[in-house]
């Protein structure tokens, strides 16, 4: 099975999380459809955060949630550390962990979030 970026399914989500400004998903796969994942993945999106948009912070429970950045650069809240990443770095939030994510960079920062459940 492939799929072609122009073919992601686009959402946008406004004050993600108690942050500000507005998120763009790109569903890259889907999850509980009998045609795309069957795994414990529940998402597995590009997301998009222009300049001074955040992802309010927010815990996980019974899952982790895995962000790999594309492009740009976010400061990333890391429990109670604040850690600056760009290119190829990558930040996981474990089960019973908190995290928020915020667009530092003149340019929009895309990252990749992929939750996977216990």
């Amino acid at each position: 099975m492939h799929r072609a970026s122009a073919e992601y399914e686009e959402a946008f989500r406004e004050n993600m999380k108690g942050g500000s400004g507005r998120v763009l998903f790109e569903h890259i796969w889907k999850k509980n459809s009998d045609e795309e994942m069957h795994s414990r993945c529940r998402q597995f999106s590009r997301l998009t955060l222009n300049p001074g948009c955040s992802v309010g912070r927010h815990s996980h429970t019974g899952e982790e949630e895995i962000y790999y950045i594309l492009s740009g650069h976010v400061r990333s809240f890391d429990n109670g550390e604040w850690v600056d990443l760009g290119p190829g770095d990558a930040t996981i939030c474990r089960s019973g962990e908190e995290h928020s994510m915020e667009c530092t960079g003149s340019e929009p920062a895309v990252y990749l979030a992929v939750v996977i459940v216990y």
